[in-house]
């Protein structure tokens, strides 16, 4: 194992969710150019490239890859503790590993709802998927706003307009009208969506065969899909279902994105508390690859 890893997170740096917040609209997706900040710099050409690359070929390729590969082998509370060399510098504020985010999203969620331990769960794994970052996946296909593949590119879409340029997908008919390979209405879980955490998490999860209730593992599969959630983007894909389900993954991401200030929690107190959900709901050492995926389009 590497030593610490940093993974720059744009989604984590600029929220569009400003009403949870005690701070200006303006503080919040502020996506302006500017050649002499860095910062906006870095978040620029994160995006850029991961708009460039996110392709439907490449979705695929990523499917079959760690689906092929059994990159690793590891309990839910040893995953846990590898983020603990893995620090978000999205934040120039914070610098913490991902294991306190964790803690401190779960906490919160405890406090809040505590008769719904599946949703302390959920709270305190909801990132594990950065764990790719040790396995060679770039960081724009580990982190940031994730969107479907496969048809237009939602007009919310941080960069949209310029981002997008050298994607051929953009170029290609059967990719690039509003349902592209889609059926009106199919709903998200029938979406291929842009390769990231929250989607290799998922799929993690799915195949160990969690016994997280459905409306948990919504949570992680699209609590960075923000032109949907946040944007209003893709209702045209949705359906019924998929309502629901947005409004979990907005309760979710009010205590995903404003604990990081928080107090430090006492991990090593909590965690035979967190074991216990472990032990209940994904117990054993799971196997981190994906299992079988559709075969879109």
């Amino acid at each position: 194992m590497p030593g610490t890893l940093c993974v720059i997170d744009p989604s984590e740096l600029l929220r569009p969710e400003a009403h949870f917040a005690a701070k200006p609209v303006s503080m919040f997706r502020d996506y302006s150019i500017d050649p002499d900040d860095p910062i906006k710099e870095r978040v620029r050409h994160t995006y850029t490239q991961m708009h460039t690359n996110q392709t439907v070929d490449f979705v695929k390729g990523c499917h079959e890859r760690w689906l092929k590969f059994s990159h690793f082998r590891s309990t839910i509370m040893d995953a846990l503790i590898m983020l603990n060399d893995l620090v978000d510098e999205s934040d120039p504020d914070v610098d913490i590993p991902n294991i306190v985010h964790a803690f401190q999203t779960a906490e919160r969620i405890r406090a809040e709802h505590p008769d719904l331990d599946w949703f302390h769960l959920t709270g305190l794994i909801h990132d594990l998927g950065k764990v790719m970052a040790f396995y060679g996946e770039p960081q724009w296909a580990v982190v940031g706003d994730t969107f479907p593949v496969g048809c237009a590119w939602g007009n919310s879409i941080v960069y949209r307009d310029t981002s997008f340029i050298d994607n051929p997908d953009g170029h290609d008919t059967k990719y690039n009208t509003m349902f592209g390979i889609y059926e009106p209405h199919c709903g998200l879980d029938n979406l291929m969506m842009s390769w990231g955490h929250d989607e290799y998490l998922y799929q993690v999860l799915k195949h160990n065969k969690t016994t997280i209730p459905e409306e948990g593992l919504n949570m992680i599969r699209f609590h960075s899909f923000y032109p949907w959630h946040a944007g209003g983007d893709y209702m045209h894909l949705c359906n019924e279902k998929d309502m629901n389900t947005l409004q979990w993954v907005l309760k979710f991401n009010k205590y995903d994105l404003y604990t990081k200030s928080e107090e430090v929690p006492d991990i090593e107190s909590l965690k035979p508390y967190y074991q216990s959900l472990i032990d209940k709901y994904i117990p054993g050492v799971l196997s981190w690859n994906i299992g079988n995926m559709t075969d879109y389009g």
